[in-house]
């Protein structure tokens, strides 16, 4: 990895809780002034992303303490298929993010799957072999399945996204991110849906001028969090029960919050 850099050009990120009637209301709204993304089938597409996270499940517990700058580390596809299927570090500083990602195969994919991790040092892509320091030196392991829909809408100027993810869910009983059967538990409240906003540059104030609704603040809303809660509270009676000391006094302090 000698002499890799790369300049991380951070988005910024808004998230809000909207009623589906609203988010109805705010598509019909936006689509004058943007389009659905062309990679989109029929508006929509399924995404599931497998979340990993260390020994000490510091991806969770930061999220829990409100750590300003933090990361997370998934694997994610489309549809269920194994067309892309792209390993992705999730940057976050405040409301900024930035994302790198990596192509893997079904095959590197089931070798993660059986704890075979030697391939990744000698990986082509710079980020897998980060992906193998977190796992040898930190213990980095599958923890939950987040699933959901996403509508997306795109527009060129300020390199805007906003999508409306609904469905939001944990997967539970195994974590092969290829079997569309998975059982899963619904994290959202009924009728509820998760708005993001997510742009480079300005955000046009043809666009701003939409996105309020009623006042409504931006949410600290975390789908991995969400899922994780809902699938170890049921699955893993160990879960928050601290492993050394040191994750003691984290777990306790989490409680604070």
């Amino acid at each position: 990895m000698a002499g890799y850099k790369r300049r991380e050009q951070y988005r910024n990120e808004w998230k809000y809780y909207i009623s589906l009637w609203e988010a109805e209301l705010l598509k019909e709204r936006l689509l004058p002034f943007m389009e659905v993304d062309p990679h989109a089938r029929d508006g929509k597409y399924t995404i599931r992303s497998l979340y990993f996270d260390d020994y000490w499940d510091s991806s969770y517990e930061e999220k829990m303490m409100g750590v300003d700058n933090r990361k997370k580390w998934r694997i994610r596809i489309y549809d269920f298929r194994d067309s892309s299927i792209k390993l992705e570090r999730k940057k976050k500083w405040n409301s900024y993010i930035y994302k790198e990602s990596a192509e893997i195969t079904r095959e590197e994919f089931e070798r993660l799957m059986a704890g075979d991790y030697g391939f990744l040092l000698r990986h082509r892509e710079p980020l897998c072999q980060e992906f193998y320091y977190e796992c040898m030196v930190n213990l980095m392991r599958p923890k939950v399945i987040v699933d959901y829909e996403r509508e997306p809408l795109i527009r060129q100027e300020g390199d805007v996204r906003i999508t409306f993810d609904g469905n939001v869910r944990a997967a539970i009983a195994g974590f092969d991110i290829f079997d569309p059967e998975l059982p899963t538990l619904s994290v959202l409240d009924e009728g509820m849906t998760v708005l993001e906003v997510k742009f480079t540059q300005l955000l046009p104030e043809v666009i701003k001028e939409l996105l309020p609704l009623g006042g409504q603040e931006f949410s600290a809303i975390s789908k991995y969090t969400l899922c994780y809660e809902r699938a170890h509270h049921l699955t893993d009676v160990m879960a928050g029960i601290s492993k050394t000391n040191n994750g003691g006094r984290k777990h306790e302090f989490a409680r604070l919050f």
